[in-house]
């Protein structure tokens, strides 16, 4: 696996072809492969909101907070080729999404994304994330307009061409 956040400069875009026009990756000609991909995102809590959590989640008259953020970020992840233009309609073979609160009133939420399938999983995966991180956004904005969705973040991937991992 790589830590090179950097990719070479002779590579060209994927979804550019030629005459630089968009157009979907030709993936007839490739193998089936094992593909996994995390995908992180990071929502900071206001001390307003934290103050609500109770046994590891939040309650709110929509219902639990992080479980609804779980349901939302699978069935987003099912969603990606209808959402992103170039994306590849995939069948995912597993989707889980673990969120947990750290110390610095942030929560952190991964999503990993499986499929044996010739093309990536990670656009899966980093919208499963996403679309979890705007669901807790979207169940506790009525406590606070103070939180902040800090980032989105491919963790690692692993099969098809090159692996990845963040450092």
């Amino acid at each position: 696996m790589t830590n090179n956040i950097e990719e070479k400069s002779t590579q060209t875009f994927s979804h550019l072809d030629k005459m630089g026009k968009a157009t979907m990756v030709d993936v007839s000609e490739k193998m089936a492969t094992k593909r996994t991909a995390i995908a992180q995102s990071i929502v900071y809590l206001p001390d307003s909101v934290l103050a609500q959590l109770t046994d590891g989640d939040l309650q709110t008259k929509k219902g639990s907070v992080f479980q609804t953020a779980i349901i939302a970020g699978i069935m987003a992840a099912k969603k990606t080729g209808d959402l992103i233009p170039l994306c590849h309609p995939l069948g995912l073979d597993n989707c889980q999404i673990d969120i947990q609160v750290d110390n610095n009133n942030e929560v952190v939420i991964n999503c990993t994304a499986t499929i044996t399938a010739k093309t990536g999983i990670e656009m899966e995966a980093l919208v499963g994330a996403s679309i979890s991180a705007l669901t807790i956004y979207d169940m506790c904005k009525a406590l606070s307009h103070d939180i902040v969705i800090k980032e989105t973040k491919l963790i690692e991937k692993t099969g098809g061409k090159r692996d990845f991992k963040r450092a």
